[in-house]
């Protein structure tokens, strides 16, 4: 299938179009990555990311290697994932419990605008702090140029320097207010029957002034005042009674516990007002009070916020998990490092024929099917803190036009299962950008890959097990493509060897025809004995004998390419466990 940009930016493939298929589930479970998956975070959510990153596998080498260099830029700045991390997550509460994206119309209050003024602010000081880091540190990635330009784009298209500008007038005019007094009409029961707005304040009262008039005037009969005109540069300012502004209980109340705390304690100053409905209902009340008094900053507001309604954060939170996948990755290497384990970043090469640097012979011509692996392993061994850790066997192999397939035998537990799984595991992790398990991995990136490990007994029971083989065999068959790995692991192994071998033999010789990259690892050493046969009249895409080599009866877990050793290697059980027919027979000798 195809993936093209949208847009948005990605860390994770480059603007353009690429093809991908997601590996299934069974391979990362034959491969064993799934439980290296769950290892690298605690949360299940990132866990299932992670994994879907990892199954998703890109044949283009501008994918891999955009995703490697990031890594790298990741990997060697452990400070820039802490900074950008922090700074997108500011973003993604903004995005979760923001208003962004709504437009305000009259009826918005100047609290509600304020609200958003703030918000915008806290974005733009995001995107200053997002360009700021990508700035600060010496990266070379494609991936992380690309992004400071984004963020560039960003700030620029938005218009963030005038909307700075903007902000900064508004919040001054703003912040300037700090009380309001409002003038009261009393009727003969001491209720609130008119109210009125006098002036908008840019301190808050005290003890003395307007608030010490009216507590004066309170308690003291003869200094009520015989008229109704305010005295100074008051401007009263009434409200049609039949306004939603006429506020009649909530303002009795107000006044009345004013009156009170006044006369209580005199020094105490402001009253305080009811906490529940009434202390909300007086809150809306200022609320439009000021909205009305400050009618010319409002509408001010509104248009300034109208004007850049279209300013979205989604793009840019995209990014939090993508940078969580590398960030994971990052601390895994990094903890399995410091316990000694060696990683190192994977070179990609073009699918096309291409020469090393410095010659121009013909033999030396990389094709897409070449890798070239030196002291890799697989990356289960240094999961675990455990002894086996502390002395991993590493293994060199070459792909090429000439070297296609391996038919890969050796002694039960002598480690070609785990070498099988090495070889798809660094194909999965360097398509991923991740470092791999080794001291060094150059290739041309795989289309997919796909194994055909022992299937549990239960998924047998309809087909029985070499029917199940087969069928399975088949669909791996009719799915791969020339630019696939196939990964055998005892295929075709659980019938007679006469049915599994002839099996075993056309399957290779179909897969030869077919160009895909394939390790066989079999108990079937006659199948290694044939690979000359199987290669008559090939000029190139051959099939070798891969065996691992054995000390002995000491396991070395080291392979070379090299006929098989020309028996059963059971007889190396049989000898281990004394059932050989000369240590069971003379046993009392």
């Amino acid at each position: 299938m195809g993936e093209k940009a949208t847009g948005k930016y990605s860390l994770l493939v480059p603007d353009g179009e690429y093809l991908s298929q997601i590996l299934s589930p069974v391979t990362m479970h034959d491969l064993g990555l799934d439980m290296i998956c769950r290892q690298l975070s605690s949360k299940e959510a990132e866990q299932n990311y992670i994994m879907r990153v990892m199954s998703q596998m890109y044949e283009d080498p501008e994918v891999t290697r955009y995703r490697c260099d990031i890594f790298e830029d990741i990997l060697d700045h452990k400070q820039l994932r802490e900074d950008m991390m922090e700074t997108l997550n500011r973003i993604s509460f903004l995005k979760d419990y923001g208003s962004f994206r709504r437009e305000y119309d009259e009826g918005a209050s100047v609290w509600e605008l304020m609200h958003r003024l703030d918000e915008i602010g806290d974005y733009i000081k995001c995107v200053d702090a997002l360009y700021e880091c990508l700035n600060k540190y010496e990266l070379h990635s494609d991936g992380f140029a690309g992004l400071r330009d984004y963020v560039k784009r960003i700030y620029s298209d938005n218009g963030f320097g005038e909307l700075k500008e903007d902000i900064s007038r508004l919040k001054f005019d703003t912040s300037e207010i700090k009380s309001i007094t409002v003038g009261i009409n009393l009727n003969e029961r001491f209720e609130a029957e008119g109210v009125g707005l006098i002036s908008v304040n840019n301190k808050y009262f005290t003890r003395g002034g307007v608030l010490s008039n009216f507590y004066d005037h309170l308690v003291t009969r003869d200094r009520i005042s015989n008229e109704a005109q305010w005295k100074g540069d008051y401007k009263f300012q009434p409200f049609d009674a039949r306004s939603e502004l006429q506020v009649n209980a909530p303002m009795q109340q107000m006044v009345q516990t004013a009156a009170v705390g006044t006369v209580a304690g005199a020094a105490a100053g402001i009253g305080g007002i009811p906490e529940g409905d009434q202390a909300k209902d007086v809150t809306r009340y200022t609320d439009r009070v000021v909205g009305h008094m400050v009618s010319g900053i409002v509408k001010k507001m509104r248009q300034v916020l109208n004007k850049y309604v279209s300013i979205t954060i989604t793009d840019m939170t995209d990014l939090i998990p993508e940078l969580t996948y590398y960030i994971r990755w990052a601390e895994y290497i990094e903890k399995l490092q410091s316990r000694g384990a060696v990683f190192s970043k994977a070179r990609v090469v073009n699918s096309a024929y291409q020469p090393d640097a410095g010659t121009s012979e013909e033999a030396n011509f990389k094709s897409r099917y070449y890798m070239k692996a030196r002291g890799v392993y697989n990356i289960k061994l240094a999961a675990f803190d455990t002894e086996e850790s502390d002395h991993i066997v590493t293994n060199d192999l070459d792909f090429d036009s000439d070297h296609r397939v391996y038919i890969l035998t050796g002694a039960n537990r002598g480690g070609k299962t785990t070498i099988t799984q090495t070889i798809g595991q660094l194909f999965v992790l360097a398509q991923g950008g991740i470092y791999i398990p080794g001291d060094e991995f150059e290739f041309a990136p795989v289309d997919c890959v796909f194994t055909h490990f022992p299937a549990d007994e239960d998924k047998t029971l309809d087909l029985g097990r070499l029917g199940e083989e087969c069928k399975r065999f088949k669909e791996i068959f009719d799915g791969a493509g020339d630019g696939s790995l196939i990964l055998l692991n005892e295929t075709f192994s659980t019938t007679s060897f006469e049915e599994g071998y002839y099996i075993a033999r056309d399957s290779v010789r179909a897969i030869l025809t077919k160009g895909t990259r394939t390790i066989y690892n079999t108990h079937m050493h006659k199948l290694g004995f044939d690979v000359d046969e199987m290669n008559e009249g090939r000029a190139d895409g051959k099939v070798y004998s891969l065996i691992v080599h054995n000390e002995g009866s000491q396991r070395s877990y080291k392979i070379e390419i090299a006929p098989p050793a020309g028996r059963s290697y059971a007889s190396d059980i049989a000898e281990k466990y004394g059932v050989t027919y000369d240590m069971l027979v003379n046993k009392e000798k």
